[in-house]
């Protein structure tokens, strides 16, 4: 890379921008961070200074829809490929090189699949939490993993999802944030509400309605070193698609389950997270 690095607080793509948030050392390698459903960049908050201390500089962005001036209408801008395209386009801008990509829930969705179609960009891919598409597809259809992701199917239809939770946040918003929290993060839980009151809810619901436009069976399988880290406390996902992920891996794979942990793996088990994620990331600088 030539020239000097700078921060970069957001990014464009598209007639799209999207925010930013840049810390740790501007010399280090860089790994960009991708949050999920329903957050934004600051569900990284306790893990990235981990990542910081080790050397490596960190790029969260809010993702479409979750940026307030990356907002586009309609399902289909919230395919996988306008995801990914957007992640590429950040890659871009940092001018880094090859880059470390680290996801949860969504954004494992999104690094997986920029993993398997862009692997020249990548030095080493993390997912928590989720596994690989065309793995949690297959369980879907040969696990209770259909059960529990009813909800993906509920926020299937226009406006109706966001009728029913704006009643649920006027009625009893204590009880939204308690379903979308762990112990001790009843604040975390507060900020992300507020960003999908302010406008990202029914962009954020987008992103699963576009699910059925998205063909992960046609993903080739991901060659660059992955880490996958998931939890056995986790409600919405089960093992199965966990055990199936390492078919769709072909290059060099860890997978680790963090015991009694729920879904909010990067707040709830971010020391846990670092002392996996810090090595893998060391290995293949």
């Amino acid at each position: 890379m030539s020239g000097e690095r700078q921060r970069i607080t957001s990014y464009s793509r598209d007639g799209l921008t999207f925010d930013v948030t840049d810390q740790g050392p501007l010399d280090g390698d860089v790994v960009i961070l991708l949050h999920g459903f329903p957050q934004t960049s600051r569900c990284w908050a306790r893990l990235a200074p981990l990542l910081h201390a080790a050397g490596y500089r960190t790029l969260a962005p809010d993702q479409r829809g979750y940026s307030p001036r990356a907002r586009p209408r309609g399902r289909l801008a919230y395919r996988l490929s306008a995801l990914v395209g957007d992640v590429v386009a950040l890659i871009d801008t940092a001018n880094a090189g090859r880059v470390h990509v680290v996801g949860h829930d969504w954004g494992a969705a999104v690094a997986w699949t920029l993993a398997a179609t862009r692997p020249d960009a990548l030095a080493t891919v993390t997912a928590l939490s989720v596994a690989h598409p065309a793995a949690f597809l297959r369980a879907m259809f040969t696990s209770r993993q259909f059960l529990r992701s009813w909800y993906m199917f509920a926020f299937q239809p226009p406006w109706l999802p966001e009728a029913v939770l704006r009643r649920i946040a006027r009625r009893s918003r204590p009880r939204l944030l308690a379903g979308l929290s762990v112990a001790g993060l009843e604040d975390d839980a507060a900020r992300d509400v507020a960003v999908l009151e302010a406008g990202g809810l029914t962009p954020a619901l987008h992103w699963y309605r576009a699910m059925p436009f998205n063909p992960p069976g046609r993903l080739a399988p991901v060659t660059v070193p992955t880490l996958f880290v998931n939890s056995d406390a986790d409600p919405a996902l089960g093992p199965e698609a966990a055990a199936l992920t390492a078919r769709h891996v072909s290059g060099p794979y860890t997978a680790h389950t963090l015991r009694g942990v729920g879904h909010w793996i990067p707040q709830q088990s971010a020391d846990d997270v670092a002392a996996l994620l810090i090595p893998h990331l060391n290995a293949h600088r």
